[in-house]
This record gives structure tokens, C-alpha cells and sequence, in this order.
């Protein structure tokens, strides 16, 4: 027998920091408006480098969770959901939301291309991927499965085949983030729900008609909601 030994990623000092300072936000040891520690005082602490701190708290205000106030520090400026430490690791959490990034750019420009050259079969496609969304949303289970087609479907319309084969590269990590973003929203408000399936619509409704800059915008609407969603747990998004 072969036994495949796959080597354990390393975790980044400046991940494992971020994910740390996360952790206390989400917890509630630290409130929205309270005063992070300095960064000496963050060196002292976790006895890392002061470019680490530094890398840590430029993701952090990346994600909008804290805000530096000239003069007076850096402060705590919103809170994510509780439910985001249940359904993903801390130390996965930096590079879900910069996938988000990525995918912000390469799918946003998939959309724009797909209502210029999109077949009438692959609209069909696009409308069948929807529907079933909505289906999933309406049962029990985090529909990321469908989420993804939905996103599939609307690379394979590009007319570029690059987009799509980039997402089926990336089919884990993205599939992941939705079923973290999803999970969220299942546990949030019947508007919130609403609203992530009215993002989807947009989507569609844009490619049907080839409308290309609303494609666009509407794809990476969606895609900044989707990181709302993940990292502000006081606002119904």
C-alpha cells in the first residue's frame, strides 16, 4: 500500500496574528470602539516583529473590522458574526476574504463578457443554475453547491474558457467561502436570504438582456455584499 503524505502548510506568523486579534473581536473580549493594544505593545505580547503586527493590522483594515484614528490608535470598527468562527477556522478566515478579492476581478469581468457573447443555451444554462438556487435556498441545507453552478455557469458564458477553468482551480477555496457566507445567511434574517437571491437575479437578468457594464457591476456588487456579509455581523446585509 502507498500512503500519500500531503505536507502541512505552514501558517504565516502575520495569518496567525490576524486570525488571533480576530478571534478576540468576534468573541467580544474586544468591542466595536475599543482601543487595540499599540504595536509595541502587540510586539510584547505575542512576541512577533513589529512588520509582522503591521502585516496583521493592514489585513485587518483591509476587512474593515478596525479603523486608526490619527493620533489616538486603532480601534475595533465592526464586529463579524458569531457564527463565522463556527463554521470556519480562524486561520482560514485572511485568505477567504482575500479569494473574495480575486474573485471580485476575474468574475466581475466574466459577467461584463458573458452579456456581449452568451449563447441562447448558455443563458439557458445561467436561468436553470438560478432556479436552482432558489430551490436549494428554499430547503434546509447551505446551498453552495448550486451557489458555485450559478458562478460556473455564468464563466462558461464568457466565451472565454480561462474563466471558467480559473474557477474549477479554485472550486475548493470558493466553494468553501460560500458555504461560510451562505451559513451566515441562514442564520440571518428572511430579507437577508431575499436580498442574496435578488443579487443573483440582477446577475442574470443583466446577462439576458447584454447589458455588459451592469453584468459587471452587479457580479461585483454581489461579491462585496458577500464580504459584508462575512464581516459585519451587526448589520443586516
Amino acid at each position: 500500500m502507498v500512503i500519500k503524505l500531503e505536507p502541512r502548510r505552514r501558517e504565516k506568523l502575520g495569518d496567525r496574528l490576524y486570525g488571533q486579534i480576530l478571534e478576540q473581536i468576534v468573541s467580544g473580549a474586544l468591542q466595536e470602539g475599543d482601543k487595540l493594544p499599540s504595536e509595541h505593545q502587540i510586539c510584547q505580547l505575542f512576541e512577533v516583529s513589529r512588520p509582522t503586527v503591521r502585516e496583521a493590522l493592514m489585513r485587518l483594515h483591509a476587512d474593515g473590522l478596525v479603523t486608526t484614528r490619527q493620533g489616538s490608535g486603532t480601534f475595533v470598527q465592526k464586529r463579524p458574526s458569531g457564527h463565522l468562527t463556527r463554521l470556519a477556522n480562524i486561520s482560514d478566515i485572511a485568505g477567504m476574504l482575500r479569494s473574495l478579492e480575486v474573485r471580485s476581478a476575474l468574475e466581475g469581468q466574466a459577467a461584463s463578457l458573458a452579456a456581449q457573447r452568451r449563447t441562447t443555451e448558455q443563458m439557458g444554462v445561467i436561468v436553470k443554475a438560478l432556479a436552482a438556487l432558489k430551490a436549494a435556498f428554499a430547503g434546509s441545507d447551505i446551498p453552495a453547491r448550486a451557489d458555485f453552478a450559478f458562478h460556473r455557469a455564468v464563466a462558461d458564458a464568457s466565451g472565454n474558457l480561462l474563466f471558467a477553468d480559473l474557477l474549477d482551480m479554485l472550486h475548493q477555496p470558493i466553494e468553501h467561502a460560500m458555504t461560510v457566507a451562505l451559513g451566515i445567511t441562514r442564520n440571518g434574517s428572511s430579507d437577508r436570504a431575499r436580498r442574496v437571491i435578488e443579487e443573483h437575479e440582477s446577475i442574470s437578468e443583466a446577462i439576458e438582456r447584454g447589458d455588459a457594464e451592469a453584468a459587471g457591476l452587479s457580479m461585483r456588487y454581489h461579491l462585496h455584499r458577500a464580504r459584508q456579509r462575512v464581516t459585519d455581523g451587526q448589520r443586516d446585509v
